[in-house]
């Protein structure tokens, strides 16, 4: 299922934004002209990613509460104390539009 977001323009690049879509909640973050888009919880405690500091060279997100890093790319946890992955998703600007994929 292909869902839009919002405006790429809502959301300033080095930021992150909380999105909730059919029970899905998912972190976007955008760095220049492009957007990732990782499951919003912590994997290690229910704390929301998209809170966290972004580490636009490295393009990690971590988490504010612990500190566990996870990969924008892939979901990988990199860092303890999480040791599971978070779920990513295809994001993309189409006209303007940031749109993920929800697989499901």
């Amino acid at each position: 299922m292909k869902v839009t977001l919002c405006p790429l323009d809502d959301i300033a690049s080095g930021t992150s934004r909380r999105f909730e879509v059919d029970g899905h909640e998912i972190a976007v973050v955008r760095l220049g002209d492009d957007v990732y888009a990782i499951g919003d919880v912590c994997s290690h405690q229910r704390i929301s990613l998209s809170e966290g500091e972004i580490d636009a060279d490295e393009h990690t997100i971590e988490c504010w509460k612990h500190g566990s890093e996870f990969s924008l790319e892939t979901g990988e946890a990199l860092t303890l104390p999480a040791t599971q992955d978070v779920p990513v998703y295809d994001a993309r600007v189409d006209d303007g539009q940031i749109v993920v994929v929800l697989n499901d």
